[in-house]
């Protein structure tokens, strides 16, 4: 990992894929990733691990899945969520967003149980299959 400062704008300029997140740095074992997001994910769980969000642009809405039923926490921009471990979730953003992942390295976009994948979406990585 680079040894100076990274300007996440810059970092979000370099790429246009939806859905599919960039690693901007590592934390001892934790990737810090970056995407472009709009419209709708696909519900996922990561079995063994928390996922936290951060919007650095736009608003992120996360659907969970609760003991009680659904329901949907709404991000705005600077606002920061994080999805415990083994709780079902869905990001959608309506008007795009982009947002800030801090996970642990190796975890896959789509989580360990999920949907089905669409067709543009690689199933092993959960990132956007180029054109």
């Amino acid at each position: 990992m680079s040894s100076e400062p990274i300007l996440l704008s810059q970092a979000l300029a370099s790429f246009d894929a939806l859905w599919s997140p960039r690693i901007v740095t590592r934390v001892n074992d934790y990737d810090v990733r970056i995407a472009k997001v709009e419209g709708e994910h696909v519900w996922h769980v990561h079995d063994d691990t928390d996922e936290f969000f951060l919007v650095l642009e736009g608003e992120l809405r996360i659907s969970l899945r609760e003991p009680d039923g659904e329901r949907t926490v709404l991000l705005p921009q600077g606002a920061v969520f994080t999805v415990p471990r083994g709780m079902e979730h869905k990001p959608h953003a309506p008007s795009g967003a982009a947002i800030l992942m801090f996970e642990p390295t190796g975890t896959p976009t789509v989580g360990d149980r999920h949907d089905e994948i669409p067709e543009h979406v690689d199933s092993t990585t959960g990132h956007a299959l180029s054109t």
